[in-house]
């Protein structure tokens, strides 16, 4: 009789802590049915992406030894900074040949130009000795022809005709030969004029070898393309590295955007400058502002066949939303890569964002503390 009391007891409380707990999972579940997030209306798209900025990295041009580095991991760096400069032993006597080149063909310029001063003042002489032969050779001509006109007259004797003679030929022997010096002043003009343009060829190359060296010397100097943050060392002080060498990477944290995929329903009805909202996994209690910059115009996916609509919604399209500017250089600090969230568009622009998508942003961005002197 008391284990049949027992029995029936025992079932009533297994009765009433069931009835319990299922009052208890109904109203749980009410309340979760009543304060779950409402769904967004069918004119805004969704499609989750991560934060992504323009990547740049900061190489050697040329194989050396890094000298010195810089920067650190998480400094902000303006366009222009020095990041690090490598080694530039060799090339400072590369530079010292080439400046010893270059003053050397100079000089040899130098010079051929006073040779060519030599040559034409040689030529000047040349000519005054012709013409000095010239005037030589006219008077033993008359006086061939007057002692010709005596001798006919029987004044002077045959031999005086000879010595006349003999005048003239030696006045036009020194004729031709000041006629030849002037021809080899000539001829040595134009050879000079000829080590001129050498000179000036020779100085060109020079000058471009300077100018290379100077430029290798330049590249030693590592300066940052653009504004950023330093997110990666890739090399140390003393390193040797091969051209091309990467040195520093660099995130633009003006560039900052979300890439994420709609299907071809909805990436065919946006257009390039649509409002677009983010939210952060980390920080789902802000509403980042965004426009899209760009919209595929390839599907990412295509299947098989398309012929049915089912299947062409299985087309997705890759959209990019930039985030202004002048709004990520106000929270500057605050900028980080790599985070997952979600990424809201409007696919009518005339339709309004819901409350929980609304603009929300931090009350002020906190400036990065400024480091010690």
């Amino acid at each position: 009789m008391t284990n049949s009391t027992d029995s029936r007891t025992s079932l009533l409380r297994k009765v009433v802590i069931g009835a319990v707990l299922a009052t208890l999972a109904g109203a749980a579940f009410l309340a979760w049915n009543r304060l779950k997030p409402q769904g967004l209306p069918a004119s805004i798209a969704s499609g989750n992406g991560r934060i992504e900025a323009t990547d740049i990295d900061v190489a050697t041009r040329t194989s050396g030894r890094l000298k010195e580095l810089l920067v650190k991991e998480g400094d902000d760096v303006t366009e222009g900074q020095v990041i690090a400069r490598m080694d530039t032993a060799t090339l400072d006597a590369d530079l010292q040949r080439a400046q010893a080149q270059l003053k050397q063909a100079e000089n040899g310029k130098t010079t051929a130009a006073a040779v060519l001063a030599q040559r034409e003042q040689a030529v000047t002489t040349a000519s005054a000795v012709v013409a000095q032969r010239q005037a030589e050779v006219n008077l033993a001509t008359k006086q061939l022809q007057r002692t010709q006109e005596l001798i006919n007259k029987g004044f002077v004797s045959p031999q005086k005709l000879d010595e006349a003679q003999a005048q003239l030929a030696g006045a036009k022997a020194g004729l031709s030969a000041a006629q030849s010096q002037v021809a080899e002043a000539r001829s040595a003009i134009v050879a000079t004029k000829s080590q001129l343009v050498e000179a000036d060829s020779v100085i060109a190359t020079a000058q471009a070898s300077l100018a290379r060296v100077q430029a290798d010397l330049n590249d030693t100097v590592l300066r940052a393309p653009r504004a950023g943050r330093v997110q990666v060392l890739a090399a140390q002080a003393g390193e040797v590295l091969g051209a091309g060498g990467r040195v520093v990477s660099l995130v633009d944290v003006g560039d900052v955007y979300m890439t994420f995929f709609l299907p071809e329903t909805a990436a065919g009805r946006l257009a390039i400058g649509s409002d677009v909202r983010l939210v952060l996994d980390a920080a789902p209690q802000y509403v980042i502002p965004a426009k899209v910059s760009f919209v595929a115009s390839v599907a990412q996916f295509t299947p098989k066949t398309v012929e049915t609509t089912a299947e062409r919604q299985k087309l997705v399209f890759k959209v990019r939303a930039q985030i202004d500017r002048a709004l990520l250089e106000r929270y500057r600090q605050q900028v980080k890569t790599g985070m997952p969230g979600m990424a809201y568009v409007r696919v009518q622009p005339d339709t309004p964002w819901p409350d929980k998508l609304a603009t929300a942003l931090p009350a002020q961005a906190y400036d990065k503390p400024s480091s010690a002197p």
